[in-house]
Parts: structure tokens; C-alpha cells; sequence
């Protein structure tokens, strides 16, 4: 059942077109990523869901009421910045009270309760009396997330949580912001650019590209199924070749590459570089018109192969593992 939806949203900044036509819904207690590039809308339209931003045209409705013109303030819901926005001179403990101090239902009794039963839920009880200057990244962000599920929102909006951590960090936080939202049920829009953290964390991922959305699915499906050159593009790694009018695209694990020279259709081609990526090995080639395809080899097969640069290589796919497009995609 969809529980908030953004309705043919437009939006214009200086005549430019930063949202046009844009209709995304969201069931309650799934966790959407609204993916893509720096400056495609999505942060945008996250706004607007909150009533951060006024649309130019369009609805956001929420549980089946018409929200357009409704303060934030009125909407109840949760918002986690990337830049944390934690209190520097209030303890992890009075940041998460702060807002709970507005509610005037609960005693401070209640209050208290509260802010300990949901420091307990993101780990940080023990580091309750501590300044934000006194915590990692990675603490500061699970604070700033437990001040916005102490209110318990509607909804929660994420822009970008992540990106201001280091790798391990942010690994660590996407189990844990997911863990969270499951055991909680709360319905969850995540802004990101990063494709991994959309892939691992989202029920499902809309695709947004210069203003307009490309593709709405569940992650293996977008990744397995890119409805266009962009989003294959955008998303993990695609080889794409020109074949007469058409173009092909095909990821690099579906590639068989060989030594040995192969029957039926197969392309020939020379080692160009070989990339080490921990469990895989990604072997580049230029094909016969100087092509570059890379294939991805599990580490034992590539040393099985005994690969290096120059080698002659021949690689074949599975007409399955084809997906047309009516052109390349540009450079992201």
C-alpha cells in the first residue's frame, strides 16, 4: 500500500528544470533510495516531501491526505543530515532530549525513558554524557539518527547519511541504519549518489538523471535489468559495444574469457592491464578495433590462466547476458 507518494512534481531554479514530471510512491515500512548524480533532483524532491521546498507544481500526499501545503513542522516526520547538525554544546544524551522536550504528552520521566531506550537501540548508551566533539563520525551520525526515531516520525528522511564517513564506517552504519529500520518498521527515504549503499540497503531504488526518474525497481532487478544505457551505467559496471545500429551491454562477470581458442561467436582480443579487486581479478582487453572490454575473473581462475599483459585472449556471452540499448550512454 503506498503510504507517501510525490505526485508529478516540477520544480524550476532560475529557469532551469530541476524536478519535471516526477511521481515516486513509497510503502509504508519499505526503506527507498533515491539514487543518481550531483545535481539530478534528488535531494530536491526529498525536500519536498518534507515541505523543506515548495514545488512549482505537483502533490505529496501522505497516508492518503493531500500534505502539499502543510508545514514541516506538521508532517511528523524524522530528517538525518549529512552534516549531523548535533548541538556542539549539548551532551549525546540532551541532543536526543531535545526534541522529546517539545512533546508535552510525556512526563520527564517518559522523556528520559525514551531517550535511553533508542540510545540502547543505535549502541551509544554508554557514551550518553559525551559532547559530539568527543565522538567518531560514525557515533555523531548514530546520534544524530537516534534525535530523529526519538520522535517516533511517520517517516524517515535520510540525505545522504553516509557520505561524510570513511569506507569501513560507512559499511558498518548501512547494517546498522537498516537493522534499525527493520526492527522499527519505519517507513524510509534515503537520498544517496553512492550505488553500494543503494544496492545493499533499499528495498527498492528509484534512478533519478537530469531531473526525471529512469528506472523504479528492487535492486537485483535494476542491477540485472537496467531499463536504460544510463542506468546501466550508473550502476556497477557495464561493457557497452556498437554493432552496426545497435548497442550492447553486458557486465563484466557474464564475459567467459579463455586462452584457448573458442567455437561458434567469440571475440579475440589483447591483455591491455589487469586490476586486482580482492576476491576478483578484472582483465582488460582491446578487441581487434581497439575496443576495450574488461572481464571479471574470480582470483583462482585468473591465476590458474597465468594472465599478462599482451596475452591473446578470447572472450564469448551468453546471448542472455545481452541487453540492447538504443545508444552509449555519456560519462557520468
Amino acid at each position: 500500500m503506498c503510504y507517501l507518494k510525490a505526485e508529478n512534481i516540477c520544480k524550476q531554479y532560475a529557469g532551469k528544470a530541476v524536478l519535471t514530471g516526477v511521481t515516486a510512491e513509497i510503502a509504508q515500512g519499505e526503506l527507498v533510495c533515491i539514487l543518481g548524480p550531483s545535481g539530478c533532483g534528488k535531494t530536491t524532491l526529498l525536500r519536498i516531501m518534507a515541505g523543506l521546498e515548495t514545488a512549482d507544481r505537483g502533490k505529496v500526499i501522505i497516508d492518503g491526505k493531500d500534505c502539499t501545503m502543510l508545514p514541516p513542522a506538521k508532517r511528523n516526520f524524522g530528517i538525518v543530515f549529512q552534516s549531523y547538525a548535533l548541538f556542539p554544546n549539548m551532551t549525546v544524551e540532551q541532543n536526543v532530549l531535545f526534541g522529546l522536550a517539545q512533546q508535552k504528552q510525556l512526563n520527564k520521566g517518559q522523556q528520559k525513558a525514551k531517550v535511553f531506550q533508542v540510545l540502547a537501540l543505535v549502541d551509544l548508551l554508554e557514551h550518553k554524557n559525551k559532547y559530539p566533539a568527543q565522538l567518531s563520525g560514525g557515533q555523531q551520525q548514530r546520534t544524530a539518527l537516534a534525535r530523529a526515531i526519538a520522535l517516533s516520525p511517520r517517516y524517515l528522511l535520510l540525505d545522504e547519511p553516509l557520505s561524510a564517513l570513511d569506507a569501513k564506517v560507512r559499511a558498518r552504519l548501512r547494517l546498522e541504519i537498516r537493522k534499525i529500520q527493520r526492527e522499527l518498521g519505519i517507513t524510509t527515504i534515503m537520498v544517496t549518489h553512492d550505488q553500494e549503499e543503494a544496492l545493499t540497503m533499499a528495498d527498492r531504488i528509484i534512478v533519478m538523471n537530469n531531473a526525471v526518474i529512469e528506472q523504479v525497481g528492487a535492486p537485483r532487478t535494476i542491477y540485472e535489468n537496467p531499463a536504460s544505457a544510463f542506468v546501466a551505467n550508473f550502476i556497477g559496471t557495464m561493457n557497452f559495444y556498437k554493432n552496426y545500429t545497435s548497442t550492447f551491454g553486458v557486465r563484466p562477470e557474464n564475459i567467459e574469457l579463455t586462452k584457448n581458442n573458442l567455437s561458434g561467436n567469440f571475440w579475440t582480443g589483447k591483455v591491455s592491464a589487469l586490476e586486482f579487486k580482492g576476491a576478483m581479478i578484472r582483465v582488460y582487453s582491446k578487441l581487434h578495433d581497439n575496443h576495450e572490454i574488461c572481464v571479471d575473473l574470480p582470483v583462482e581462475k585468473a591465476t590458474t590462466l597465468a594472465l599478462k599483459e599482451n596475452d591473446t585472449v578470447y572472450l564469448r556471452v551468453a546471448d542472455r547476458h545481452l541487453i540492447q540499448y538504443a545508444e552509449v550512454p555519456k560519462a557520468v
